[in-house]
């Protein structure tokens, strides 16, 4: 064992320079006596009676290392010791290493090649091969380590993160062109669409007494302008707007849209069964079949259903001053509401009549087709007759 501990001072200077002049000269004179090739054979045992720092001093001031083997030994035998001593790694062995990493570096052939064994590490140099084997890393620094747990809370949250930013970009659904249950849901009744609601609402406030409502076209452009305005994914509509004023555009969206559905508010599955309904001689059956369909309408095409035939109704009780009777508005509804989503000109032609009369009569007796009487247990009034 050395004839004195050296200082903690001592051991950082050896640490950080490789340098062994603060120890004395004993520990020199000791040194020349082992060649440092023959380090990598010293025994536990030796170490542990020589002292380990006196080891230390022959690799750093005079070792040489031959290849990469043995270099790699050397680094292993610093290592264990190390530990055996009860020393930090990474104050002590890590610190001589680096430097020894260094020297060998200057003193390798510059054309040497590395190894080529299909076992080796290619591509990991000395250091790099090391940690792997000994399951260790590189020391950080303070600002290293914070950029590493940055990082790890950033990958932690990105998840969180990424569905919030999703749920705050889904806009409102369209108002044309899509299914009932996909469009904007009015306030009061969740499965009747906002713009059917609106735009009943301004006929209803302004033009019950209007001569031709629904008859007479408003200007493409303008109604054009707002279906693009409502596509956008409005979810309030401004009735103060200046193209909510004029009457003819709101009476053209509205049969617009029901000219838009994907799937017809009759269902494309019941248009057939509707048709036949129709057609049926006995008035009484043709009236309670036809009711028997409507109530098998899905939830949202029912409702909007009811509540637009609510509103015909409504104009065709003013019909004195707006000449609308419920004939006048099927010819105008029954087309754009009893059809397929694939409409053909056969269809067209034969069915019409039958398109129109359906119309009618739900509009001559809405409170019989679309009373809940029956639903709360209350008897149902007599079938209305033609």
């Amino acid at each position: 064992m050395p004839s004195r501990v050296p200082s903690l001072r001592m051991l950082r200077s050896f640490f950080t320079d490789g340098s062994l002049d603060s120890l004395g000269t004993s520990e020199d004179a000791r040194s020349k006596r082992h060649s440092t090739s023959d380090l990598s054979d010293v025994p536990f045992s030796a170490v542990r009676k020589e002292g380990w720092l006196h080891c230390k001093q022959i690799l750093t001031k005079k070792g040489k290392a031959e290849d990469r083997e043995d270099m790699l030994a050397w680094i292993k035998v610093i290592r264990e010791n190390s530990k055996a001593e009860g020393e930090d790694p990474g104050f002590a062995s890590q610190a001589l290493i680096n430097k020894k990493l260094n020297d060998y570096r200057k003193v390798s052939p510059a054309g040497a090649k590395p190894d080529s064994s299909p076992k080796g590490s290619r591509g990991l140099g000395i250091r790099a091969e090391f940690l792997k084997q000994t399951g260790t890393s590189a020391p950080r620094s303070p600002k290293q380590d914070a950029a590493v747990t940055k990082d790890e809370s950033s990958s932690q949250k990105a998840p969180w993160g990424i569905n919030i930013m999703k749920k705050n970009k889904k806009s409102a659904p369209r108002a044309f062109g899509v299914r009932l249950e996909d469009c904007q849901p009015a306030p009061d009744n969740k499965n009747v669409p906002l713009i059917v609601e609106a735009c009943c609402k301004v006929v209803e406030d302004r033009g019950l007494e209007y001569m031709g409502i629904y008859r007479v076209p408003g200007n493409n452009a303008v109604v054009s302008s707002l279906q693009e305005q409502l596509n956008k994914g409005a979810t309030e509509i401004n009735l103060q707007d200046e193209r909510w004023q004029d009457l003819n555009v709101i009476s053209s969206l509205l049969k617009s849209f029901f000219r838009k559905l994907p799937e017809p508010l009759f269902t494309d599955d019941k248009y057939n069964d509707f048709i036949e309904a129709n057609r049926i001689e006995d008035a009484s059956e043709r009236m309670r079949t036809l009711r028997k369909l409507i109530r098998d309408l899905p939830g949202h095409y029912y409702e909007t259903l009811k509540f637009l035939v609510g509103h015909l109704k409504t104009i065709a009780d003013h019909s004195e001053k707006n000449k609308m009777e419920p004939r006048n508005l099927a010819l105008v509804f029954g087309p754009t509401l009893v059809r397929t989503s694939e409409d053909n000109m056969t269809d067209m032609v034969t069915h019409m009549p039958d398109r129109y009369k359906i119309v009618e009569t739900l509009i001559q007796h809405s409170d019989w087709f679309f009373s809940d009487k029956e639903d709360k247990g209350e008897k149902v009034s007599p079938i209305p007759t033609q």
